[in-house]
């Protein structure tokens, strides 16, 4: 099993950009789906989070209003779209996997994830 996310990279604050992750191996149609970021010298701390069906979605405080979680059963992918980008959101994402399916409750809690991809860093200016 692989989780592979991209779309990081340097822009400038209020910039929008979308970050992916694509997985592959198995396929997680049944299991709800996170992004978590680890900014410098800090913890690893919850974004955002999207259920199996896509009809659930939970975010941070410090992101709600300017991100949209999404997700592609189809295609095994995750989405994550950024607006208004801010230099406090400078961290490397991680997408990950919910350990069980068809959980939701805990889904904003890092432990309870058992997939992870391997990050892409984002790094925005002011």
């Amino acid at each position: 099993v692989q989780l592979q996310a991209f779309g990081g990279g340097l822009v400038q604050a209020g910039d929008s950009l979308s970050l992916s992750c694509a997985a592959s191996g198995r396929t997680f149609g049944n299991y709800a789906m996170g992004w978590f970021r680890q900014a410098p010298g800090k913890e690893r701390e919850f974004v955002a989070t999207i259920s199996w069906r896509g009809d659930r979605k939970d975010y941070a405080d410090s992101v709600k209003g300017r991100f949209t979680i999404s997700r592609g059963n189809a295609n095994n992918t995750l989405s994550l779209l950024m607006n208004n980008v801010k230099p406090a959101d400078t961290a490397v994402y991680y997408c990950a996997v919910r350990n069980r399916p068809y959980v939701w409750s805990g889904s904003s809690t890092a432990s309870f994830f058992h997939y992870w991809g391997q990050g892409t860093k984002l790094t925005v200016s002011s």
